[in-house]
């Protein structure tokens, strides 16, 4: 089954830059589809792929932040090429 997930991990902290650029570099590693933009990163592909992925990287991202939170939407199909028709 494939997913579209929208991330936003938001450090409760000073010096939050830092974090959020080691989160989508390693999100980036992966070799999955992941799209960027000022306010949130995307990573589309199958269920228990991105899954694995996020319980992996969300961990790592909370052990180096003192606080944090990471607001995810998903959604059931692969929306990477999504275009609007208005």
């Amino acid at each position: 089954m494939k997913i579209s997930v929208e991330l936003t991990l938001t450090p409760l902290h000073d010096d939050y830059e830092p974090s959020i650029i080691h989160f989508i570099k390693k999100l980036r590693a992966s070799g999955l589809t992941v799209l960027e933009n000022p306010l949130s990163t995307q990573v589309y592909g199958d269920y228990d792929v991105v899954m694995q992925l996020l319980t992996t990287e969300i961990k790592e991202a909370f052990t180096l932040v003192e606080r944090g939170l990471v607001y995810i939407k998903i959604v059931k199909s692969d929306r990477n090429e999504y275009e609007p028709h208005f």
